[in-house]
């Protein structure tokens, strides 16, 4: 068989996706050939631009026979933003990659088939994000935002980006008018030169409340006077603005300094029936509507009894601990996390909505379930929501050592998710089912919510 080589131009059939959103072809010598924004059932002529080992990468110059799940994208970046990957598809098909992204992952990572039940899918597609962050840069001698391009630090400026709300990109163009007025530089990376870094917003899905922090390298509090005053008069539903100061020659978006510049210090959504503050550094599930639907099965999975002891790991605010407690009142929820201002903002949100029944904790989760075993007390069910990047081996030895007759993980990424079930299972819990949620349309990202249970122990 020919050996395939750069600029190679060869006939592509689309046969399936990966779980970052390419797809994947057989060359004529069987090598595979990851073709980004391709779907399954299109056959292309494709040009190789890159050749590996054992797979290479290729790029679509003729659509010879469009799939039938193929759509007319709607952005006007799409292709060139990093963030969306699937506009050229139908909604339909892509859950229906989402879905097989997750069930693959748990039977090749962590060699388990258990009750899958399917997917939850979005009712909004579009404009449905609650958070953005938008990179500030110079381009045609004037200030601009946008978003990354794959892979990289290069800003592709957008006027307005379907998947947040509309009133973000209004926001922001005020935000650069008024800065180039006041003479302020976009940061450099490269060079660690100028001030604006980044223009963040946060918007309460169900408040409608609007917080806008800036993101500055140094102190300009000054030089945004003029763009706090013109936005609020143009904005009355921003509550708070904010400038955070990251001097770090970093690609981390948010320094530890906040200065309030109008307003309040947080913003208020309602999560679950539950009223939450909101701060530039909270964590906060940028898609609420879905993260309600996430939260309920995450409720069912963990299926409290009266007098259960549920503790929540990696519980930020307490958004997950908290919905629970709201609808499991005969139930103790011990929240546990190691940044002190979350543990903050989930005890001013348990005490602003009456919840009683919970517990918040800053440490280790390894010490302070050591500490609540000398009292007496031990998880029934254990809830966990670890970063992207899953659950440290410390976190799977604190929860095998506390025993609990469940845990309930959820989870940005399948593969950690399976990699940490395969782990757990080595301590005597056995994964009996999962859901997908899909969180993040027309994104690659899917979230998964698994159950487990002690060998033994029946799920009720």
């Amino acid at each position: 068989m020919k050996e395939l080589r750069k600029n190679d131009m060869i006939s592509l059939e689309i046969t399936s996706l990966t779980s970052e959103g390419s797809g994947i072809g057989r060359a004529e010598n069987g090598m595979a050939v990851f073709v980004p924004f391709t779907s399954v059932g299109d056959k292309t002529e494709c040009r190789i631009v890159k050749v590996c080992k054992n797979y290479c990468y290729g790029k679509i110059e003729r659509l010879t026979e469009p799939s039938p799940f193929r759509i007319e994208a709607d952005c006007g970046v799409y292709g060139r933003c990093g963030g969306c990957v699937y506009r050229h598809i139908s909604y339909a098909a892509e859950c229906e990659a989402k879905l097989k992204t997750v069930t693959d992952a748990f039977e090749r990572i962590a060699g388990v088939s258990p009750r899958c039940d399917g997917i939850i899918a979005a009712e909004e597609t579009d404009r449905y994000r609650n958070k953005a962050q938008y990179p500030v840069t110079q381009s045609g001698g004037k200030l601009a935002c946008g978003f990354y391009a794959s892979r990289s630090h290069r800003v592709i400026p957008i006027d307005d980006c379907p998947l947040q709300p509309k009133v973000f990109s209004e926001i922001v163009k005020v935000c650069l008018e008024c800065m180039e007025k006041a003479h302020i530089t976009a940061y450099s990376e490269e060079s660690g030169r100028g001030e604006v870094r980044h223009i963040y917003l946060r918007r309460g899905y169900n408040s409608g409340e609007i917080m806008l922090c800036i993101v500055a390298a140094r102190d300009i509090s000054k030089k945004l006077m003029l763009m706090c005053k013109t936005v609020v008069q143009s904005f009355p539903e921003v509550k708070s603005i904010v400038l955070n100061i990251n001097p770090k020659n970093t690609n981390v978006i948010l320094g530890e300094k906040c200065v309030t510049l109008f307003g309040g210090d947080t913003i208020t959504d309602t999560m679950c029936g539950n009223v939450v503050e909101l701060s530039p550094l909270s964590f906060y599930q940028v898609n609420t509507a879905q993260a309600q639907l996430l939260y309920a099965k995450a409720f069912e999975y963990a299926a409290p009894q009266s007098g259960d002891v549920i503790a929540d790991l990696y519980c930020g605010a307490g958004t997950i601990g908290l919905s629970i407690a709201k609808r499991a009142k005969d139930v103790k929820i011990i929240g546990v996390e190691q940044v002190a201002q979350a543990v903050e903002n989930a005890k001013r949100n348990a005490a602003r909505n009456g919840i009683t029944n919970a517990t918040f904790y800053c440490g280790d989760a390894g010490e302070v379930f050591s500490r609540l075993r000398e009292e007496g007390c031990a998880p029934d069910v254990i809830v966990v929501d670890p970063p992207r990047k899953g659950c440290s081996e410390l976190t799977i030895e604190t929860i095998a050592k506390a025993t609990p007759k469940r845990i309930v993980m959820v989870s940005c990424d399948p593969a950690t998710a399976a990699r940490d079930v395969k782990r757990l299972a080595q301590h005597g819990y056995t994964c009996q089912k999962l859901c997908a949620v899909d969180m993040f349309p027309r994104t690659s990202h899917v979230e998964t919510v698994v159950l487990m249970s002690k060998v033994g122990v029946e799920y009720v």
